[in-house]
């Protein structure tokens, strides 16, 4: 732990600095962000004001440089969204995917800074039965450098995001034995033991900063050009949309049909609801990298991003830099900040614990098949 008494830590691939967020409303401090995209990082550094930033490519930035940058500070945590699927223990893997490389670059930085804790997000596809090499490949790699390493599947909507959103996290310890993750704090199942989930409509009044100031947030930029959407999204009921033929013919009428032939479009449906209006008295899906994805409750327009960054759990005094896409790829690529603080809350609290009982020896945990059966069994049941 740093002079400061608190947590150094470093995010890489840090886009516009979520998970970053969450861990310093933990009480956790970042001292560097890392990442290749110029606005993102524009981003990162206007909200981080103690973090150096590295724009640019990793396998660019020399160990020299990020001592340099470090400035002889401790780091105490990790944490990163490497690309894992090209990493893998067949063979050498693909030297040239870039996948491999860009991980491989995560565990250099790892092995010369040789923080306390690691933590990685994912996708959970990660998962799934054909990445198994994979997953014991970041298993082992980890073992090897001193890391008890152990994986689970959060929901962000279970620690007060308003958003289904679900990532694969793996947390690694070189001091503590058992690995812990953040218990669930809001769910609608068994009420009295858990917060209810905060919905849409718990979010979407609140956008102001303490002092007024209401950021990324431009009306007239979220208004649709295409005067038949708006037509169509006129006679969509909050809460609803248009994935099957009934729901056309329940909400459209004849003049505003959308152009579809239903009995040839695979799975008679769309890939993607379309149209899709948030409920106010539920939790949104997952934000995506663009605002075309859903719309307003009642409101007949897009979401500003403002209101996205909202439901990704973004406090209202974290400003957005660069061009409205670049701002939209930055919200919805973030790990939700209040899912990071969870995060960061529990890895103090295995810390706490190491502390109360240094004589306790790492136990390496062996990649064990059915720790892996457990979480891949859990990784795809959508609630």
């Amino acid at each position: 732990m740093s002079k400061h008494g608190k947590f150094n830590f470093i995010d890489i691939f840090s886009g516009a600095g979520g998970f970053s967020c969450g861990l310093e409303q933990a009480g956790m401090r970042c001292i560097l962000g890392i990442d290749y995209e110029k606005h993102a990082i524009e981003t990162f550094k206007h909200n981080h004001k103690y973090a150096q930033t590295y724009l640019g490519d990793i396998r660019k930035l020399s160990n020299k440089e990020v001592l340099r940058l470090l400035d002889d500070q401790q780091v105490d945590l990790i944490v990163g969204g490497p690309p894992c699927q090209g990493f893998s223990t067949v063979g050498p893997g693909n030297p040239e995917d870039q996948r491999n490389q860009l991980f491989m670059e995560f565990l250099r930085i790892v092995r010369l800074t040789k923080p306390t804790y690691v933590v990685i997000e994912n996708v959970t596809g990660l998962l799934a039965k054909k990445n198994e090499s994979t997953l014991r490949a970041i298993f082992k790699k980890f073992n090897s450098l001193g890391y008890n390493i152990d994986v689970q599947v959060l929901s962000a909507q279970h620690y007060g995001v308003p958003e289904k959103r679900r990532r694969t996290i793996f947390i690694g310890s070189r001091v503590n034995d058992t690995i812990e993750f953040p218990k669930v704090t809001h769910d609608i199942e068994r009420a009295k033991k858990y917060h209810p989930p905060v919905t849409v409509g718990d979010v979407l009044t609140d956008i102001q900063t303490k002092k007024g100031e209401v950021f990324n947030h431009n009306i007239d930029d979220a208004q649709i050009k295409s005067k038949i959407d708006i037509k169509r999204l006129k006679r969509i009921p909050e809460g609803k949309g248009i994935r099957y033929k009934r729901d056309e013919d329940l909400y459209l009428t004849k003049s505003l049909k959308l152009d579809v032939d239903w009995e040839n479009l695979r799975e008679g449906r769309f890939r993607q609801t379309k149209y899709q209006r948030l409920d106010r008295s539920a939790v949104s899906p997952t934000i995506m990298t663009h605002r075309h994805s859903y719309y307003h409750p009642v409101e007949n327009r897009y979401l500003t991003q403002r209101e996205a960054a909202k439901i990704q759990s973004f406090p209202n005094d974290f400003v957005f830099h660069g061009p409205l896409s670049a701002q939209w790829r930055q919200i919805g690529n973030a790990v939700p900040p209040l899912l990071g603080k969870a995060i960061g809350q529990v890895i103090k609290k295995m810390y706490k614990k190491y502390l109360k009982d240094k004589e306790n020896n790492l136990n390496k945990t062996r990649v064990n098949n059915d720790k892996i059966d457990k979480v891949r069994g859990e990784a795809f049941v959508y609630r």
